[in-house]
């Protein structure tokens, strides 16, 4: 296997710097343990200067938020003709504003084909409220996406920032005013209960391996809070057979439903070398919550703990991925 020069670029200025410091700080250290050299960036003014001098082998973007999951630096890099691990820019902007996922994979799969469900959703702008008047109906959510309680999150985004469950009329107007605080499109979504599980996908469209899905249990919602307290959440992979159903062959049948709803999202988006997708099996199917092209990593984080599940180590998964993206190119 060929020792190459790979560039991790983390950090830049969305809400999920700090994130994003801490996966690419773990790469690092997974990156040069598999004998790589490694070179840290922060995705700050300076980083086409330093990628044009440095001239790695590969990229390997470790960022979480606006700049590496809206497509800005895979698009860079793409320019910059630097190989890279994680998916194309196209797919990036496709998987950037939850409000479109549903969309896409209707485009994808005929309803008929595919296990994937969605919890029933309003996106609005915030010019809607700011100019025209979209406050004054805010008693009509409810009935659109099913009635309390409901969710509410930015359109664009992660690590559950600016997420809130809203039980009551009165919350309404709060919750909507947090989300928009972190994007400019408010994402308002029927509250879906049951198991909530994250399903790490590997590989390429059509030669893909899924992680043990992880399941999530928390007191309360699995803001960013929770996920920075690990006294708040505990994690279980692969995901309790009990927390699926209490007949054990159902159980099975459910967790195959989930890994299947998985494939399907990430094929349906062309998703590449890895993506985390989120969602809650509510008893019958899988409602997808979310999809992350560039999950966390650190060691806290639910790809690991799902890789630990498969006995991979991360070392030897980004050698894999470094050394695929360097041999096809951009």
């Amino acid at each position: 296997m060929e020792k190459l020069t790979v560039a991790v670029i983390m950090g830049g200025s969305s809400f999920e710097r700090r994130f994003s410091l801490a996966s690419g700080k773990h790469v690092v250290e997974a990156l040069e343990e598999a004998g790589h050299t490694v070179i840290p960036l922060d995705a700050d003014e300076n980083l086409v200067d330093t990628l044009r001098a440095e001239r790695p082998d590969v990229a390997f973007i470790a960022m979480h938020g606006a700049g590496g999951e809206d497509g800005a630096v895979p698009s860079l890099l793409t320019f910059l003709d630097i190989p890279f691990v994680g998916s194309l820019p196209p797919v990036c902007r496709n998987t950037w504003n939850k409000a479109e996922l549903p969309f896409v994979m209707a485009r994808a799969y005929a309803p008929e084909d595919s296990v994937v469900r969605w919890p029933a959703q309003i996106a609005l702008p915030a010019g809607a409220f700011r100019n025209l008047g979209a406050a004054k109906a805010l008693d009509l959510m409810p009935e659109r996406v099913g009635g309390f309680p409901l969710a509410v999150k930015p359109g664009c985004g992660g690590s559950a920032m600016g997420l809130a469950k809203v039980e009551e009329a009165d919350q309404l107007g709060v919750a909507l005013m947090g989300a928009l605080a972190y994007d400019d499109t408010a994402l308002v979504q029927e509250w879906v209960e049951g198991a909530e599980l994250s399903v790490t996908v590997i590989g390429d469209p059509g030669d893909e391996t899924v992680l043990p899905p992880v399941e999530i249990v928390v007191d309360g919602i699995y803001d960013t809070d929770a996920r920075l307290n690990p006294q708040e959440v505990h994690y279980f992979c692969p995901v309790r057979p009990q927390s699926l159903s209490p007949d054990p062959s159902e159980a099975d049948v459910a967790r195959s439903t989930c890994e299947r709803a998985a494939i399907e999202v990430y094929r349906a988006f062309g998703c590449r070398d890895m993506a985390r997708i989120d969602m809650v099996w509510d008893g019958a199917a899988p409602r997808v919550l979310d999809l992350k092209v560039f999950p966390g990593l650190t060691e806290t984080s639910l790809v690991p703990v799902a890789l630990a599940a498969a006995q991979i180590s991360l070392p030897e998964l980004l050698d894999s991925m470094v050394q695929q993206a360097y041999q096809r190119g951009c």
